[in-house]
């Protein structure tokens, strides 16, 4: 069975990039606008892991992370930054949050599925 992937950024563009790579790996995608319509549908339909970006409007991937963390069924959840910022500190707060791991932007296709194999085994 495919796993299941959320991909949560405010550029489409970003979604559409990041969904192609995976659906064409064989990973079942669903897209979030931004933290707070990717909380509302995660609630609802969890997932094997998370995509996010850092900078969004009406909750950023730090706070996402944060209440996803919260919740039982995302305690141990593979959450990924996607993220431009690549400073120490945004990383620091990143793992903090209970980010399991950081992607700088522009990456490259390879590079995305590359870090999804190896957090989802």
């Amino acid at each position: 069975m495919a796993k299941t992937i959320m991909t949560v950024d405010d550029s489409s563009s970003v979604r559409q990039m990041v969904t192609l790579t995976l659906k064409g790996e064989g990973y079942n995608v669903v897209e979030g606008v931004d933290g707070k319509d990717a909380l509302n549908k995660l609630k609802a339909n969890p997932v094997d892991m998370v995509i996010t970006d850092l900078n969004m409007p009406n909750m950023d991937g730090i706070t996402l992370i944060r209440e996803l963390r919260a919740l039982p069924a995302f305690k141990f959840t593979p959450i990924v930054m996607l993220t431009t910022e690549s400073q120490a500190n945004k990383k620091s707060e990143g793992k903090d949050a209970g980010a399991t791991g950081w992607i700088v932007k522009p990456f490259k296709p390879a590079q995305l599925i590359q870090v999804i194999k190896k957090v989802l085994g």
